[in-house]
């Protein structure tokens, strides 16, 4: 049964584990989208791939026809930070970057990840801000742990951001009108989870509480634009981004990572 944690959504064990089925759902899907993603392939065909594995597990994808958004995943290319629309007219080419964002909805649960994908030979530096970003998305789930407050994540997500920038001397930019999200009976519930802030503020992490961690950095400034498709964000000046995301429960145990094999 559902209980609430100040408008946050809390699960009973056997709930957590039922998200866990979709979040495997979800795991499948995005390997097999890694598998595919290579020069001379279509955001369009790697949307059809991860469709075809949702549905043969008994799956729904989530974000078909969320808020009428047409793909079962969201393919953001190079400048593109989130919301893509996969399309037959965007092939991938050598070099390429793309992020690749996938939901799914398994006996009303839902699981969410994203995942960055190099297409042929990559440039050092972008896959350095892949990895940067992967690195921001776990030192954030580290902080997913009964008894942090939200903002804990937070400030584990900007300080590993803000590290990796130095150690590479790179100057990453860290997107904060976008970020995680509670998740559970829908895809987008309470909080919001923001990349960057003061730990120590926002409500209590419970047992049972279920949230989706999601930095996105860029290669340069982190101001956004949404383009006349009232979906796709890219960068304002046009520099890449990347974007990394789990569905990580709160247990007794410390964090569950939902949607990793």
């Amino acid at each position: 049964m559902l209980r609430r944690g100040k408008g946050i959504e809390v699960k009973t064990k056997g709930e957590i584990e039922a998200m866990r089925a979709s979040g495997l759902v979800v795991a499948r899907a995005l390997a097999a989208v890694t598998e595919r993603a290579e020069p001379g392939v279509s955001t369009a065909e790697l949307d059809s791939v991860a469709e075809s594995v949702i549905r043969e597990a008994g799956a729904v994808p989530s974000f078909k026809g969320y808020h009428g958004f047409p793909g079962s995943i969201c393919a953001s290319v190079n400048e593109k930070v989130v919301h893509g629309i996969p399309s037959e007219q965007e092939v991938l080419a050598d070099g390429d970057l793309i992020s690749v964002d996938c939901g799914a909805i398994l006996d009303g649960w839902h699981g969410d990840s994203a995942v960055t994908i190099p297409v042929g030979s990559v440039s050092a530096r972008d896959r350095a801000l892949s990895a940067a970003t992967e690195r921001a998305m776990w030192a954030g789930i580290d902080q997913v742990v009964a008894g942090n407050r939200l903002t804990d994540i937070s400030h584990a997500v900007e300080s590993a951001a803000r590290a990796a920038a130095s150690s590479d001397g790179i100057d990453y930019g860290i997107i904060a009108e976008y970020g995680g999200h509670g998740i559970g009976t829908r895809m987008h519930m309470e909080p919001f989870l923001p990349n960057l802030g003061r730990p120590g503020k926002g409500p209590k992490l419970r047992e049972g509480m279920a949230l989706a961690v999601e930095p996105m950095l860029t290669l340069g400034p982190p101001d956004t634009e949404e383009l006349d498709d009232e979906w796709t964000v890219v960068t304002l000046d046009g520099s890449r981004a990347a974007h990394w995301e789990h569905t990580v429960a709160v247990t007794a145990d410390g964090p569950w990572v939902l949607t990793a094999f």
